[in-house]
C-alpha cells in the first residue's frame, strides 16, 4: 500500500477533509472476490451481474384455492343460475401431469399448482358449493378427510374472465432479465431471489474484517467500578457497531492502556484477523498520546508506516492513516473525544468499509436543508465544521453543542450539518449541506 503519506508535505502541513478522504479511498481496494453459499453471503456485495435463467414463475399458476374452469362454461353464473360443471381431478402444487379440463369440466386446484391444459381461468372456492351442494362455501374440505371432493359435480356462482386468479409464467422476472446488478448487498430480499432462480452459490466480495481498539489507561469497560479520574469505554462500543452498520464483521478490543509496547504487541497480534485497523485516541500531541509513539515509525521497513496528520476540520483535527504489517493492512487511527471519533468514523472509516467491499457508493447520502435554530452558527475559519442536528421534512436543527465530548447529544442525532471552511457563521433560515446518518 502506497499512501499519501509518502508525499513531499511538511509536518506543519494542515490536510482537508477531502485531501485525506481521497489518500484513504486511492489506497484501499476492494476484497477478493470469492464464491458463497447463499446463507453465507448474507450483507456481501455482488461482484458480477446476475442473470435470470429462468422466469419467475416458470409455469402459469393459481393465486388462489378454487377450481380451473374454461370462460365460456362459467359465462353468466349465478347464485340463482349456477353453473353446473365436472369435477375431473385435483391439481395440487408440484403436480407434474395435471388433469385436462375439457367443455362442461373443472378441476379443483389448489395456490400455486399448474394451471391444467384446457383451463383458462380459476375460480375461487368461495365462488362455488364446493362440490357440497349448497350455496358458498368458505374452504374446501382436507383431501385426507374427503377424498370424494375430487369428483362429482361443483355449482359456480360467478363468472370469471381469461386469466382471471392466474399467475403467468414471466410475470416475475423473465429469462434473460438481469435478476441483481453487481454492487447489490445480499439482504433478506435479494436471497430470496437468488434462490428463487436457482442460485445456490453467488461470486460477492465478502463482508470486510475490522478490528477496533480504543487506548487510554483511563478507560474502564462499563459493568466495572469507576474510580476517580477514570471514564466508561465507549468508544470502542460505537465505533464496533457503527462498523457492523456500514457492513462489516466487526471485532472490539478492550482499551489499551498507554503503553506503546503494549499496543504495538496487540495490533500484531490482531492482523491475522483483520482487513482493516481502527484505532481511537493517542493521536494528538501530548506525552501520552501512544499511537503516534507505537505507530509513526512502525511498518515504513516494510513500505508501509502510519502518517499523523492535521485536518482542517471540527471536530477530528488530529488524524493518523497507513499501514501496517507484512501484508500492508490499512490502519485509521482516530482521536479519542467520543464526538471526535464518531463524526471521524463517519466521515473517513465507513467509506474505506465500503471501498472494502467493493460498493459503487460509499458515502451517506447528502441533502440541502434549512437551518431552524435561535441564534446563528459559528464556525471557525478555515476548518469544515460537522455539527450534530435532527433533519425533518427539510429542516435541520442543531442538536447539543459544538464541544467534541458532548456524546448524549450524538444519541439524538440523525444527522451531521456541514459549515464550509469560507463559512463563520450561518443564519437562521439558512441552507445548509447535511449528512443523514440513518
Amino acid at each position: 500500500m502506497s499512501t499519501a503519506a509518502n508525499r513531499p508535505v511538511g509536518p506543519d502541513h494542515v490536510w482537508s477533509v477531502d485531501e485525506h478522504l481521497e489518500d484513504i479511498l486511492s489506497t484501499v481496494r476492494p476484497l477478493d472476490p470469492i464464491e458463497l453459499q447463499l446463507p453465507d453471503a448474507q450483507g456481501c456485495a455482488l461482484v458480477d451481474d446476475v442473470m435470470v435463467p429462468v422466469s419467475l414463475p416458470p409455469f402459469d399458476n393459481s393465486s388462489m384455492d378454487g377450481y380451473a374452469v374454461r370462460v365460456t362454461d362459467v359465462t353468466g353464473a349465478s347464485e340463482e343460475y349456477p353453473a353446473v360443471l365436472d369435477v375431473v381431478g385435483d391439481v395440487a402444487a408440484g403436480d407434474a401431469a395435471p388433469v385436462q379440463v375439457g367443455p362442461g369440466q373443472a378441476a379443483r386446484i389448489m395456490t400455486g399448482a399448474p394451471l391444467p391444459p384446457g383451463a383458462e381461468a380459476v375460480v375461487p372456492v368461495e365462488w362455488t358449493d364446493a362440490g357440497l351442494g349448497g350455496g358458498p362455501a368458505s374452504g374446501m374440505r382436507a383431501r385426507a378427510q374427503a377424498p370424494e371432493g375430487a369428483e362429482g359435480q361443483v355449482r359456480i356462482f360467478r363468472p370469471a374472465e381469461t386469466g382471471a386468479h392466474v399467475r403467468p409464467s414471466g410475470s416475475d422476472v423473465r429469462a434473460g432479465d438481469r435478476a441483481l446488478a453487481a454492487g447489490t448487498v445480499l439482504g433478506p430480499s435479494q436471497i430470496a431471489l437468488l434462490a428463487a432462480i436457482g442460485r445456490g452459490t453467488v461470486r460477492v466480495r465478502p463482508r470486510p474484517r475490522v478490528v477496533v481498539m480504543s487506548t487510554g489507561s483511563e478507560l474502564v469497560q462499563p459493568g466495572e467500578p469507576l474510580a476517580h479520574g477514570q471514564i466508561f469505554d465507549s468508544n470502542s462500543f460505537a465505533l464496533t457497531a457503527a462498523a457492523r452498520d456500514a457492513g462489516a464483521i466487526a471485532y472490539r478490543v478492550g482499551a489499551v492502556a498507554d503503553d506503546a509496547d503494549v499496543l504495538r504487541s496487540t495490533i500484531e497480534d490482531q492482523l491475522v484477523r483483520a482487513d482493516l485497523l481502527v484505532t481511537t485516541g493517542g493521536v494528538s500531541v501530548g506525552a501520552y498520546d501512544v499511537v503516534k509513539e507505537a505507530l509513526t515509525e512502525v511498518g515504513e521497513e516494510e513500505g508501509g508506516g502510519v502518517d499523523f496528520r492535521k485536518l482542517a476540520m471540527q471536530p477530528g483535527k488530529p488524524q493518523g492513516f497507513g499501514a501496517v504489517g507484512p501484508d500492508h493492512t490499512p490502519l485509521l487511527a482516530l482521536p479519542g473525544n467520543p464526538v471526535s471519533s464518531y463524526v471521524s468514523f463517519e466521515l473517513f472509516v465507513r467509506p474505506a468499509i465500503r471501498a472494502l467491499m467493493g460498493l459503487p457508493e460509499v458515502h451517506r447520502p447528502r441533502t440541502r436543508a434549512t437551518l431552524t435554530v435561535d441564534g446563528p452558527l459559528r464556525s471557525p475559519e478555515g476548518r469544515r465544521q460537522f455539527l450534530r442536528g435532527n433533519y425533518e421534512d427539510g429542516e435541520v436543527t442543531p442538536v447539543g453543542g459544538s464541544g467534541s465530548h458532548l456524546i448524549a447529544a450524538l444519541a439524538h442525532a440523525n444527522a451531521l450539518i456541514v459549515l464550509p471552511e469560507d463559512v463563520t457563521e450561518a443564519e437562521p433560515g439558512t441552507e445548509v449541506e447535511v449528512v443523514l446518518l440513518g
